[in-house]
This record gives C-alpha cells, sequence and structure tokens, in this order.
C-alpha cells in the first residue's frame, strides 16, 4: 500500500471507466510503472494493460485577508492511469 496513495475518484475518471476501462490512483512520486502494474494487480486482482504516468507540479496560491495577502503552495503528485484488460472492473464503492 506504500505504492497506491488513494484512488481518484471524480467525475471524470468515472466516465473512462465506463468507456475505456481506465482507473486513476494518486500515486507515490517515486513509483515506476512496473511498480503501480504489481500493486493494482496484487490489490485488486485484476490484469493491468498499460499504465501512463502524469507528474503534477504545485502551484503558488495566494488569497487577501483582513492581516494582509497569505501565500502558500499546493502540494506536488503523481496520478497514474491504468488502464485494465477487457472484462475486468474495479468497485471502489463495494465496501461503503
Amino acid at each position: 500500500m506504500d505504492i497506491l496513495v488513494k484512488p481518484l475518484v471524480t467525475e471524470k475518471m468515472n466516465e473512462q471507466a465506463e468507456r475505456f476501462n481506465r482507473y486513476g490512483f494518486i500515486v507515490d512520486k517515486k513509483a515506476t510503472k512496473p511498480q503501480i502494474k504489481k500493486a493494482v494487480e496484487g490489490l485488486y486482482n485484476v490484469t493491468v494493460d498499460s499504465v501512463n504516468t502524469i507528474v503534477y507540479g504545485g502551484k503558488v496560491k495566494s488569497r487577501y485577508t483582513k492581516s494582509g495577502v497569505i501565500t502558500g503552495r499546493t502540494a506536488a503528485y503523481k496520478k497514474a492511469i491504468v488502464t485494465l484488460a477487457e472484462g475486468d472492473s474495479i468497485d471502489f464503492y463495494s465496501n461503503i
């Protein structure tokens, strides 16, 4: 569970899961594609066809308050889009 941080459950990822059998995960920044593939296959008992990764850098954000301008950064993270084999699926809502 060190490689997969959390699954991405958004409207866009739900649409891709239905149409293309693709699922998104936030992963450790140092994780490689073979490590991500092995982690998803081991945790969800599915067959992974391909893994695509995207590294997002943090953004500088600022807001105006009574005491002045507060600036900070959002966190940087790595996202993995996993395409599963035909017939496999992952149900994130099964244990709710």
